[in-house]
């Protein structure tokens, strides 16, 4: 089981969560779909859900509501980049030419968090752990296994990621994966980078999107439209393995893949 036992380091994708207009429904579709175990939680942190697989803290499912005179948050998965300080970061992404769409803010004491916008449009979240250091499962069957920025400016985008969170991207060096980049931490790859994909609805605005592992990507899809999901690029064949682009029954977002085994060309 691919456990996460060390902390994340800062820049890596950390943790990933939903804004769901009907909370139960959508715990109740993933927990279908995945897998995961969830409920509602208390009032005090605005009834916020940690979904768990096998145990583990996978991923956050929380009302979409107004508040404090702001609209409701889109129905979107939301990526978490991992910072060592926020309020450092934050200002980063202002120097860098990003936008500070909630400025940092305490969470209990588990952690500091801020979400902003990198200056194409792509939307993510900036996650300073304290008590919760984000999730304790990755890469498998049931869990987030990739975080991918689709960029209406490649350039800018990867300029703004190494500058504001030290973020590096480079192009993939695989047969298949032409025009791809690498977005790396350390020298680890850590998600990818691509220009916005041929075939996607004019106006789509640059986002990152979350992908989930799954053990058969034609079955999963088939359960996800039984469940009440739409499908937005049938399951294909592609470098890393069998994918589909698909939607929940609210709306947001999402990949699947069954990924090709490592040693696998």
């Amino acid at each position: 089981m691919p456990e996460v036992t060390a902390p994340y380091a800062p820049g890596t994708p950390c943790w990933v969560d939903l804004a769901a207009p009907d909370q139960q429904a959508a715990l109740d579709f993933y927990s279908g779909l995945f897998g995961w175990t969830g409920e509602i939680g208390p009032s005090e942190t605005g009834g916020y859900a940690v979904c768990e697989l096998k145990g583990k803290p996978v991923a956050g499912i929380m009302a979409a509501v107004a508040m404090g005179g702001q609209p409701a948050p889109p129905t979107v998965w939301t990526t978490y980049l991992t910072s060592d300080d926020a309020e450092a970061t934050e200002q980063a992404v202002n120097s860098a030419g990003g936008t500070v769409l909630m400025p940092v803010m305490d969470v209990m004491t588990i952690g500091r968090m801020c979400i902003a916008a990198d200056p194409t449009g792509a939307v993510f979240g900036v996650w300073q752990p304290r008590d919760f250091p984000g999730a304790g499962i990755v890469n498998e069957s049931g869990a987030v296994i990739w975080n991918e920025l689709n960029t209406t400016d490649r350039d800018a985008a990867g300029a703004f990621y190494e500058t504001a969170l030290g973020i590096q991207s480079a192009p993939m060096d695989m047969e298949g994966a032409e025009g791809y980049f690498s977005l790396s931490v350390g020298g680890r790859p850590v998600g990818g980078m691509q220009a916005m994909p041929e075939g996607i609805p004019e106006g789509t605005p640059s986002h990152w999107l979350t992908y989930f592992s799954v053990p058969d990507t034609d079955a999963t899809v088939a359960a996800l439209q039984e469940a009440g999901g739409t499908v937005l690029k049938s399951p294909f064949h592609m470098v890393a393995g069998r994918m589909a682009v698909v939607k929940d029954p609210q709306g947001a977002p999402f990949a699947l893949i069954n990924p090709k085994p490592m040693n696998e060309s």
